[in-house]
C-alpha cells in the first residue's frame, strides 16, 4: 500500500488517526504474508513421512519463517546424555569438517532441554550458560531456541541464529513456537510410520536368520546372513564377525583373532585375516560387555591395506558363560556416533549370532560324535573279524605247508608273511582310528602318522606305515621325541631325493632293541648326495649306543635303519 502524504504544518488529530490506521493496516498486511509462510511450512513439515526428512523439512521451515542465518535441530538422547543427533541448516560441508564432532548438547543447547521453554537472547556471547564457539565456527550474534514436544515429552529442540532483521523478536519466537507444535505432531506421526516399517523389516530379516540357523548351511554362510541384515538396520560400513583362535588360552597375551565374516564397504578383504586382539574392542567386548566409542579406533591396525574406521561398536558373543567372539560394527572416519536405540538393536543381533555360533558348535560336536562312532565301529569290525579271519587263514596256510610237497612250501611260507604283514597293517588302522578319538592326548604312534601326513603332500603320496610291538608303552619321553625325529628326517629325504618314489615306514620294539626302518623305491643312495641332513640321526643314535644305517636296498632304492637298544623299565614299572 502506498503512504499517504500531508501538507506541511501541524497534523490534526485526524490526519494522526489516519496515520495509525494505515500503520496497522501494513501491521496486518505482514502478519498475514507472515501467516502464509507459516501455512506453507507446515505443509512442507507434514508433507513427509520418514523421521530424517521431517526433521530437515522443519529446520529449513524454520530458518525460512523468521529469516534466520542459520538454523538447526538437536534431538535428545532418551538416557538424558545430551543430543542424539544434530541436523544443521546454513553451513557447507567444509565448515561442518572443520568444526569436528557435532554439539554434544552442553551450555546454551542444553538449557533449552534443561528449562523446558523458549530461550531468545540479542547477543549469545553475552548469556552466562553460553560456553563459546569452538575455532573455525561461523560467528554468531541473536539466538532462539525452542523445545519440540512429542505427547509431552521434550523430543528434541529448535535452534536459530543470525536473525537478517538485526534479532529475534517475540513475534518470531511465537511463530517459531507454533511451528515446533506442528512440528511435534509430524514428527511423532514419522516415527510411527518408521516404526512400523521397522517391525516389518524386522520380522523379515528374523525370519531370514531363523531360517539360516535351522538350515544346515556351512556357519560362514549363516552368519553372512545376520551381517547382512545388521548392515541394512544400522547404517554402518563395516560389519565383522571376529573369532578366537582355537587352542589359545583367552588370557593370553599372544592371543590372536581372526575375522570370520566381515561385510559392507570397509571390508577391504578382511575375511579370515588374523589379528592380536590386545587393546581391541573387539577382546574387549569378549572379555567385558558392550564396547561403544565415538572416536576413531585401530581396530585392525595390525592388517595391511585396512582403512581407519571410526565410531564403532563391539557386542560380546556368549554362550553358556563361555565367549564364543564378537560382533563389531563400525562407521567411516567421521560419520555420526551410534543411538542407544542403534547400540539395542546390535545387541539384538549380537544375540542372535550368539545362538548361530553356538549351533554350529553344536553340529560340530554331533558330527564328531557320529565320526568317532564310526571310527569305533570300523576299528572293532576290523579287529574281531577282519584280523581274526586273516589270523585263522594264516594258521590253516601254516598247517598246509607242513603237510604239502617240498616244493610248495616256499611259496605257501611267503604267502603266511604276507597275511602277518596285512595283519600288521590292519592293526596300525585300527590304532590310527582309535586315537583319533583323543586328539588332545597325542602317543608316539599318532606323532609319526601326524609327522608322515604333513610330508606326504611333497612325497605326492601317503607312505606305508607300520608298528610292531608296544610302541606306545616303551617308546616315551626323549626316545619318542628321537624316533620322530628320525621318521621326520629319513621320510623328508625320500622327498627332496626320491620324489614320487614308493615309501614305507615301520616302527618296531623287539625284545632287546628299538628299530626304526625305511625303505624307498628311489634311485639308491649311490646316485644322490643323501648324506648332508643325516649326520644328526646318526649321533642320536650314537647317543644311544645304537648304529644309524644309510644304504641301498637289497632289491633296489634306499634303506635306513636306526637301532638302539630298548630302554629298561624302572624298578617300580617292573
Amino acid at each position: 500500500m502506498d503512504s499517504i502524504s500531508f501538507p506541511d504544518g501541524p497534523r490534526s488529530e485526524l490526519e494522526d488517526r489516519v496515520a495509525e490506521l494505515v500503520s496497522r493496516a501494513q501491521d496486518v498486511l505482514r502478519m498475514q504474508e507472515r501467516l502464509r509462510h507459516l501455512l506453507a511450512a507446515y505443509r512442507r513439515i507434514v508433507e513427509h513421512l520418514g523421521l530424517d526428512d521431517t526433521l530437515v523439512a522443519t529446520v529449513r521451515a524454520a530458518v525460512d519463517l523468521v529469516g534466520a542465518r542459520y538454523g538447526a535441530i538437536g534431538v535428545i538422547d532418551p538416557g538424558g546424555e545430551g543430543l542424539e543427533r544434530f541436523l544443521q541448516v546454513g553451513m557447507d560441508d567444509d565448515e561442518v569438517a572443520r568444526l569436528g564432532h557435532p554439539p554434544r548438547g552442553a551450555g546454551l543447547l542444553g538449557a533449552v532441554t534443561r528449562e523446558d521453554r523458549p530461550i531468545r537472547l540479542r547477543r549469545i556471547a553475552d548469556d552466562s550458560r553460553s560456553v563459546g564457539l569452538p575455532a573455525g565456527h561461523p560467528p554468531m550474534e541473536g539466538f532462539l531456541g525452542v523445545p519440540i514436544h512429542v505427547r509431552d515429552v521434550v523430543f528434541g529442540n529448535l535452534y536459530l541464529t543470525n536473525p537478517q532483521h538485526g534479532e529475534f523478536t517475540l513475534e518470531d519466537q511465537e511463530l517459531v513456537e507454533s511451528l515446533a507444535a506442528t512440528a511435534g505432531v509430524a514428527i511423532a506421526n514419522a516415527r510411527l510410520f518408521e516404526e512400523s516399517r521397522l517391525r516389518e523389516r524386522w520380522a523379515a530379516a528374523t525370519a531370514d536368520v531363523t531360517t539360516a540357523l535351522l538350515s544346515d548351511e556351512p556357519l560362514e554362510d549363516v552368519l553372512t546372513v545376520i551381517a547382512d541384515r545388521v548392515l541394512a538396520f544400522i547404517d554402518a560400513d563395516l560389519v565383522s564377525v571376529v573369532v578366537p583362535l582355537p587352542d589359545v588360552a583367552p588370557t593370553s597375551e599372544s592371543e590372536r583373532v581372526r575375522v570370520l565374516v566381515a561385510v559392507g564397504p570397509l571390508r577391504n578383504g578382511l575375511t579370515n585375516d588374523t589379528f592380536p586382539i590386545a587393546a581391541t574392542l573387539a577382546g574387549n567386548a569378549m572379555r567385558a560387555a558392550t564396547v561403544v566409542t565415538d572416536q576413531q579406533h585401530p581396530e585392525f591396525r595390525a592388517l595391511a591395506g585396512v582403512p581407519p574406521i571410526g565410531p564403532s561398536v563391539a557386542i560380546p558373543l556368549r554362550a553358556r558363560g563361555i565367549a564364543l567372539g564378537a560382533l563389531t560394527i563400525s562407521r567411516s572416519v567421521g560419520g555420526s556416533a551410534f543411538s542407544r536405540a542403534e547400540v539395542e538393536m546390535a545387541d539384538e543381533f549380537g544375540r542372535q549370532t550368539s545362538v548361530a555360533l553356538a549351533v554350529s558348535q553344536g553340529r560340530q560336536d554331533r558330527r564328531r560324535l557320529e565320526r568317532i562312532d564310526d571310527r569305533r565301529r570300523i576299528a572293532r569290525d576290523l579287529h574281531d573279524h577282519v584280523i581274526q579271519r586273516l589270523f585263522a587263514a594264516g594258521l590253516s596256510l601254516q598247517i598246509a605247508a607242513e603237510q604239502a610237497p617240498e616244493n610248495l612250501r616256499p611259496r605257501i611260507e611267503s604267502q603266511v608273511e604276507a597275511i602277518d604283514g596285512a595283519i600288521v597293517e590292519i592293526r596300525t588302522a585300527v590304532f590310527a582310528l582309535r586315537t583319533a578319538e583323543h586328539p588332545a592326548r597325542p602317543t608316539t604312534r599318532d606323532r609319526i602318522l601326524d609327522a608322515v601326513a604333513e610330508l606326504s603332500p611333497a612325497l605326492g603320496h601317503r607312505p606305508r606305515i607300520t608298528f610292531v610291538g608296544p610302541v606306545d608303552l616303551v617308546v616315551t619321553g626323549e626316545l619318542a621325541r628321537d624316533v620322530v625325529a628320525v621318521v621326520r628326517e629319513s621320510v623328508a629325504n625320500v622327498a627332496r631325493h626320491a620324489s614320487g618314489a614308493s615309501c614305507s615306514v615301520e616302527v618296531a620294539v623287539h625284545d632287546a632293541r628299538v628299530v626304526v626302518t625305511v625303505l624307498d623305491g628311489g634311485p639308491g643312495v649311490g646316485q644322490s648326495a643323501r648324506h648332508g641332513g643325516t649326520a644328526n640321526l646318526a649321533s642320536r643314535a650314537a647317543a644311544r649306543d645304537g648304529r644309524y644305517e644309510l644304504a641301498d636296498a637289497p632289491d633296489g632304492g634306499t634303506r635306513v635303519v636306526w637301532d638302539v637298544p630298548r630302554p629298561v623299565p624302572a624298578m617300580e614299572d617292573r
